[in-house]
This record gives C-alpha cells, sequence and structure tokens, in this order.
C-alpha cells in the first residue's frame, strides 16, 4: 500500500513523513512489520535486519552462555556493514525505514556477555567506524512478556521456541531503561499489546496520523484511549 493508496484513510494534509525512522522493540513485538508496513507507505526504502543470517542464534538460544560473544559480534558487524553499505550507497541521502537502532546492539551485548566477553565487546566496537545517522523519529513498541511469547510462537520460527520468559523479561526491562534516558530523536512510545498495525486499518491510519504531527520531544501512542 502506498501514500497514495492509504491517503483514503488517513489524512495527510500535505505532512510529510520522517525522513529516516527507526523502529525498535523486543523480540516477538512486531517492529520489523511495522517498519515494512512504514516504508511502504511513506515511499521509503527499508533497511532490515537480517537475523536468519547469524550462524550462532540457533545455538544462542540453546546455550546462551556457550554462544553469547559469537552471536553478538556477529549481529555488531553485520549491522555496522549495513550501516556502511547503505552509507556507501548514498541511501541516507534519500528516506528510509529500519527495523534496528545500532545503539541496540550494545544493550544486547551487555544483557548475554560476561564481564570478561563483554570487555572484549567494547574493544571491538571500539575500533569499528560506525557514524549511523540520527532518526528523524524513532518508534519504540513495547508489549508484556506473554503477548511476546504467544507472538514468538505464531510466528513458528523453529529456534525461537527456545526463548524463555526470563530472557524476555530481561530484554523489555533493558530496552525501557534504555529508552528511559533516550533523547538523541523525537521518540514515540507505543503499546503494542492490543494495536494491531496490519489487520485493523484504522488503528494504522491513527498510528500514522498521530506521527505524522512529531517533530520533537516524547510522545506516547496507547490505541485503548484514543
Amino acid at each position: 500500500m502506498t501514500l497514495n493508496d492509504e491517503a483514503s484513510i488517513i489524512d495527510f494534509k500535505n505532512r510529510q513523513p520522517p525522513a529516516y525512522i527507526a523502529v525498535e522493540g523486543p523480540i516477538g513485538v512486531g517492529k520489523t512489520t511495522l517498519a515494512k508496513r512504514l516504508a511502504e507507505t511513506f515511499n521509503h526504502q527499508a533497511l532490515l535486519e537480517n537475523i536468519g543470517d547469524n550462524p550462532f542464534l540457533e545455538g544462542f538460544y540453546q546455550n546462551q552462555k556457550n554462544a553469547a560473544l559469537a552471536t553478538q559480534l556477529f549481529f555488531l558487524f553485520q549491522r555496522a556493514q549495513q550501516i556502511q553499505d547503505q552509507r556507501q550507497a548514498d541511501i541516507f541521502e534519500p528516506v528510509q525505514v529500519s527495523d534496528f537502532l545500532i545503539e541496540k546492539d550494545r544493550l544486547f551485548a551487555q544483557l548475554t556477555l560476561d564481564q570478561n566477553e563483554f570487555q572484549l565487546y567494547e574493544k571491538v566496537y571500539q575500533q569499528l567506524t560506525i557514524e549511523a545517522p540520527r532518526p528523524d523519529l524513532v518508534i519504540y513498541l513495547q508489549a508484556p512478556v506473554d503477548v511476546l511469547t504467544s507472538r514468538i510462537q505464531s510466528r513458528g520460527i523453529a529456534f525461537e521456541q527456545n526463548i524463555s520468559s526470563d530472557y524476555l523479561t530481561a530484554i523489555n526491562e533493558a530496552y525501557t531503561e534504555f529508552f528511559l534516558y533516550y533523547d538523541d530523536a523525537p521518540l514515540l512510545i507505543v503499546n503494542a499489546e492490543e494495536i494491531d498495525l496490519i489487520n485493523r486499518p484504522s488503528d494504522y491510519a491513527q498510528f500514522v496520523d498521530y506521527l505524522l504531527n512529531i517533530r520533537n520531544g516524547r510522545h506516547y501512542f496507547n490505541p485503548t484511549i484514543f
């Protein structure tokens, strides 16, 4: 669905969408799905994580301690390379939607690595030249652990079925703390527990209408109170 197609349900009033939108949130919350939808609506380019390319991820969910460092370093190199590739292609000059912030990599590293591993990770991180652009809008999707678990089960990726509720709880807490102090870009915090941005056009139209008015500061979108 394109910007023109959405016009029948969204009153754009000549408002321009943010040029660079980053969608973030815990595993299973729906950030990639939303990023794709927004990219299609606004005719932006989509910059998406290739989680399935990480050969260590399945082993990580089976035994986090043994595979954490390899998993995290792979993601770090992959995300840094994606950003570098897109910069070389001048994709940041036009418009785009991504389903990650590079800062999330360090968040997960702190969560999964022991002290010695994290020190090594930090040394590697410091050696990389990561010049990620500043988003014009960051969307943070929130949902409780039971909702994340249900969505992970529904999407049916085999090795993800080993994700524990304790790990999801830790991720939720890490994201909450991170965004509590985040002020690098305008922030839209979304209660994604009840909202259906894919199958309910009214939810999506309301959401897009809301974000088109954001220019700075911190904002909250909770469809249960609209």
